[in-house]
C-alpha cells in the first residue's frame, strides 16, 4: 500500500487534518456553528467547481469562496436569526453555482465526484506541501488567539460583558473556519467536511472535560477515522468519505452508549 505516493501523501496529510479538524472541530462545537460549516462546504464545493471551470486549481477556488464568504457572513451582523437568514442565502446561491460552474465544464464527471466525495488517488507532492503549509499558518494563528479564543467559546455570558474584540473574534475564526475546510476537501470531498469538524468534537463531550483533554481526544478519533477509512478505501476501491462517515458515526455511537450506561448505573 505505501508503496504508491498518493497512499504515503494521504497519510501524511490525515496527520495535518487531524490536527486542525481536532481544534477547529471542538470550538466549531462549542460555538454551535455546525450549520454554517455545512454552508462552508457547500460554497467550497461551488468554488472548486469555479476552478475546475476557469482552470486554476481547485483549492484555490474553494480558499477564494469559503474566505471571501466568510468575511462577509461575519459582518453581517452578531445576531444569530440575522447571520442564520445570511447562511441560508449563501448556501442556496452558491451551491446553484457551483451546479452551473461543473455544467459549463468539460471536465464535471469526474471532478465532481472528486469534489463531491474526496479521492484519495488526487493527492500530490505540490497538494502536500500546500497542505503543510496552509495547516501550519493556520495552527500558529489557533495558538496566538488561543486563549481569547476559548474564552470566547467556551464562556458565552462573560464574553457579552467584553464585547470589545467579539466580534473580531468571531471573523477570524469563521475565516480560520473557512481555510480548515478548504483544506479538508482534499481527503474527504466538500459535501462531508463537516464530519470530522462535528461528529469526532461531539463524541469528545462524552469522554473528556477539559479543553486540552477534548482536543487531544478529538485528534486520536479524527485520525483513527482518516486513516483507517484511507485503507478500507484502498482495500475495496469504496469512496474514503464513506468510510470516515462510517467510523467517525460509530465512534460517536459509542460514546451515547457509554454515556447512556453510565446514567443507568446512578
Amino acid at each position: 500500500m505505501f508503496a504508491y505516493d498518493f497512499m504515503r501523501y494521504a497519510f501524511i496529510a490525515g496527520i495535518f487534518i487531524a490536527l486542525i479538524c481536532s481544534v477547529m472541530g471542538t470550538f466549531v462545537v462549542a460555538r454551535q456553528t455546525s450549520f454554517f460549516t455545512h454552508t462552508l462546504s457547500e460554497i467550497g464545493f461551488s468554488g472548486a467547481s469555479f476552478g475546475i471551470f476557469i482552470g486554476i486549481s481547485p483549492l484555490a477556488g474553494m480558499l477564494t469562496f469559503t474566505t471571501a464568504s466568510a468575511l462577509l457572513i461575519g459582518m453581517s451582523g452578531e445576531r444569530l436569526g440575522r447571520r442564520e437568514a445570511s447562511i441560508s442565502v449563501f448556501s442556496g446561491l452558491f451551491l446553484g453555482l457551483g451546479i452551473l460552474f461543473l455544467s459549463l465544464s468539460d471536465k464535471q464527471a469526474n471532478y465532481a465526484t472528486s469534489i463531491l466525495f474526496g479521492s484519495i488517488v488526487g493527492i500530490d507532492r505540490n497538494d502536500i506541501e500546500v497542505l503543510i503549509a496552509l495547516s501550519i499558518l493556520l495552527l500558529l494563528t489557533i495558538t496566538i488567539l488561543f486563549k481569547r479564543l476559548a474564552y470566547n467559546s467556551f464562556d458565552s455570558q462573560g464574553a457579552q460583558y467584553n464585547q470589545r474584540f467579539n466580534k473580531t473574534i468571531s471573523i477570524i475564526f469563521l475565516v480560520m473556519l473557512a481555510l480548515t475546510i478548504s483544506i479538508t476537501a482534499q481527503i474527504v470531498g466538500a459535501l462531508l467536511i463537516f464530519v470530522l469538524l462535528t461528529i469526532p468534537a461531539s463524541a469528545t463531550k462524552y469522554f473528556a472535560h477539559r479543553l486540552y483533554q477534548m482536543i487531544v481526544l478529538n485528534f486520536v478519533f479524527i485520525l483513527a477515522g482518516v486513516w483507517l477509512g484511507l485503507y478500507f478505501s484502498y482495500l475495496t476501491d469504496w469512496p474514503v468519505s464513506f468510510f470516515i462517515t462510517v467510523i467517525e458515526a460509530l465512534i460517536y455511537g459509542a460514546a451515547i452508549a457509554k454515556d447512556h450506561l453510565a446514567n443507568h448505573q446512578k
